[in-house]
């Protein structure tokens, strides 16, 4: 086999990664893991050079040495790579994984229960199944490097710390339809890399470090979450608005449907000597258990609370109400910092908590549901909790959860 340094060499991937970043408009200092890391929090749909290098020379080894042909297969035919990576190597050690992974069984994968991701046994597969397993395991190799060094950064590698937060997919479509400086501005925000007061000291560019607006220091979270004169100036509010926005038009939608599929009336007919067909039952949803649901929105500064339900001063961003089943839902949104996402859940459900004590004493079914938004534009998993809990899945929720991360994000810039 001729040697294959010159597709997998240091010179190509740093050449790649750098056009890659003048593209987009990135920095140099952004680190290439973010740009090609399949477990990021943001993904980006772009391949490392070096990981298809060795997928591609693993494949290879494998081809020889599984082959039908036993002249081949007893050839040792040995696939050259550059100094760095050994095919054989590779393979190998690809291998011992999942015979170690076939040892240890079936385990919980991330906050799913265990068994709720069935996952192909290796010593169980055959043919190119096989093939697969191994394949995908010398690509969580490369990934597991990319993460490690991600997790070392401090600045760069916070969003690993985003425990609360839902991933961001880029795809191609995403990149070409965006608008100006959109892609530029989340990428850099994720990463901390936007020419803030702070990053501009610390690169050499300015002496001073200092917010414009107040006298604290100019960090991105400080900016973006942290500003008492952007707090007081309504800034904060205004894009807490904007998410508010999208999430209620979600809702309202969600709540018109109700009623239409409540008020609808089917008759099933049954052609003479069939029988009738046995219709799916629907998924329980808080929505589908009354047909008179309102939703009051807090935008402009507006909403009072039912007075019907209990006095309080207290203004919830979103409230829903079904008199006929005596049920109360309330919906609190934050746009914090995203390292601050289950923080701001607890404040705001110790914040209500009387309120709905009260609600409940007086004969209602109450409940709280903080759902948050991060500033740069990922969403909590308390949202995607609040969306089914209404009924709201499938397409219709993953439209949803776009809608208000991208507002969130368009705010932000």
């Amino acid at each position: 086999m001729g040697n294959a340094s010159d597709y997998g060499s240091e010179d190509s991937m740093f050449e790649i990664s750098s056009y890659l970043r003048r593209w987009l408009g990135l920095p140099r200092s952004l680190t290439s893991a973010a740009l090609y890391g399949r477990s990021n929090k943001l993904q980006l749909p772009f391949c490392s050079l070096e990981e298809e290098f060795r997928v591609s020379r693993t494949r290879e080894a494998l081809v020889y040495r599984d082959s039908s042909d036993t002249r081949v297969a007893a050839a040792g035919i040995v696939v050259r790579t550059g100094r760095k990576f050994k095919a054989q190597e590779g393979l190998e050690l690809a291998e011992s994984r999942l015979r170690h992974k076939a040892m240890v069984g079936m385990v919980a994968i991330g906050r799913a229960g265990l068994g709720a991701i069935p996952q192909p046994r290796y010593d169980r597969a055959q043919g190119k199944e096989r093939r697969d397993l191994v394949l995908e395991e010398v690509r969580a190799g490369v990934e597991d490097v990319r993460t490690s060094r991600m997790v070392s950064m401090r600045q760069q590698g916070a969003s690993t710390r985003w425990e609360g937060a839902l991933e961001r997919k880029l795809t191609w479509n995403d990149i070409w339809k965006a608008e100006p400086q959109r892609i530029k501005f989340m990428v850099q925000a994720v990463y901390d890399v936007l020419p803030s007061p702070a990053n501009l000291h610390v690169w050499g560019k300015s002496d001073l470090q200092t917010c414009p607006l107040c006298p604290g220091r100019g960090t991105l979270e400080h900016i973006m979450s942290s500003c008492p004169a952007a707090l007081g100036g309504g800034r904060y509010r205004w894009r807490h608005d904007q998410v508010l926005k999208a999430v209620a038009e979600t809702i309202s939608s969600a709540v018109a449907n109700n009623k239409h599929a409540s008020s609808r009336k089917s008759i099933p007919f049954v052609k003479a000597g069939e029988k009738p067909r046995s219709k799916p039952t629907p998924s329980a949803s808080l929505l589908s258990s009354a047909s008179d649901w309102e939703l009051r929105v807090d935008l402009g500064r507006q909403l009072k609370f039912p007075e019907y339900v209990t006095s309080t001063s207290l203004r919830p961003d979103l409230v829903l109400t079904s008199a006929s089943s005596k049920q109360v839902l309330l919906l609190e949104l934050t746009v914090p910092w995203e390292d601050r996402m289950e923080e701001a859940n607890e404040r705001k459900r110790l914040k209500y908590q009387e309120l709905i004590e009260e609600c409940r004493r007086r004969g209602w079914k109450a409940r709280c549901e903080p759902i948050e938004v991060g500033c740069r534009g990922f969403a909590a998993r308390s949202l995607c909790r609040a969306y089914s809990l209404l009924g709201i899945s499938g397409a219709a929720k993953r439209r949803a959860i776009k809608s208000a991360t991208e507002a969130a994000e368009r705010a932000s810039r």
